[in-house]
């Protein structure tokens, strides 16, 4: 990450710099749409990588420039895959591509996003889908919107009744997550409704701040694929912790956001 900024006065409204953001974060989705369709061969890990780089330095070089004019004091995040704790100040918590090996293999399910952090809060995020064209936007006490329409998450009460979904962090995790997130899938397969599992992450929390799903749980995990689910389902009534039921920090080795009428049972299923 990039040097350690100062914190400065805000010049413009949070709510103007959302909606700055919303329109870079969009420009940079189009881009991507444009290299969306095919299927991207690759026969080593080497190749692989240096296709998921090049669409992140498609989206890269059109959102880099575009947010630090908007914030030209906040810090940057180099690397999507950071966890913990930022240091004090605004940054830029930035996915280019949330979901870029499916990107890569022509499937639909992948995003541009865009977070500010203060002070290791949440303060907006811009969770944009290209392909459909949907565009997701919380800022800090003033609701999560989906085009400009509010979102609150599901009425639910019973877990029996409700879908739940989880993720895989990234890549490579060691045995011991592995091992914690089969556990939980089998947990939650004998108590919910119906469970989901697939990538990204930044997918699933959308769909719990619309209501259309119930839950959402991941062992591990980054600050870009978490944050700006997390800003969504809260500002739109939903609740954040860890797997525990703990008060969730970029710290936390768990993540659960879930509608209040399950996040208790669901902390009962993954505590077991």
């Amino acid at each position: 990450m990039s040097e350690t900024p100062q914190t400065t006065a805000v010049a413009v409204s949070d709510a103007v710099l959302l909606d700055e953001t919303a329109v870079a974060v969009r420009v940079a989705g189009a881009a991507l749409r444009e290299r969306f369709g095919e299927v991207v061969r690759y026969q080593t890990r080497e190749e692989l990588m240096s296709a998921l780089a090049v669409n992140d330095d498609t989206a890269l070089d059109i959102l880099r420039p575009r947010l630090m004019r908007l914030r030209p004091d906040a810090g940057w995040v180099e690397d999507e895959l950071d966890g913990g704790a930022l240091p004090s100040g605004e940054w830029w918590v930035v996915d280019p591509a949330e979901g870029n090996v499916n990107h890569l293999h022509a499937l639909p399910e992948w995003a541009v996003t865009a977070t500010l952090v203060r002070d290791n809060r949440p303060v907006l995020t811009v969770v944009h889908l290209p392909l459909t064209g949907e565009t997701y936007t919380a800022l800090t006490g003033a609701g999560a919107h989906l085009d400009g329409r509010p979102l609150h998450v599901s009425r639910t009460t019973d877990l029996g009744l409700g879908i739940v979904a989880t993720s895989q962090a990234r890549p490579d995790e060691d045995e011991k997550v592995v091992r914690r997130v089969g556990s939980s899938i089998t947990s939650m397969l004998f108590d919910a409704l119906v469970v989901r599992t697939s990538v990204p992450a930044t997918l699933h929390l959308v769909n719990v701040a619309t209501g259309r799903t119930d839950a959402f749980w991941q062992f591990a995990g980054a600050r870009a694929d978490l944050l700006p689910g997390a800003l969504l389902v809260t500002e739109a009534g939903g609740r954040i912790s860890d797997a525990g039921g703990h008060p969730w920090t970029p710290q936390s080795d768990s993540f659960l956001a879930a509608a209040p009428g399950v996040h208790d049972q669901a902390v009962a299923t993954l505590s077991r």
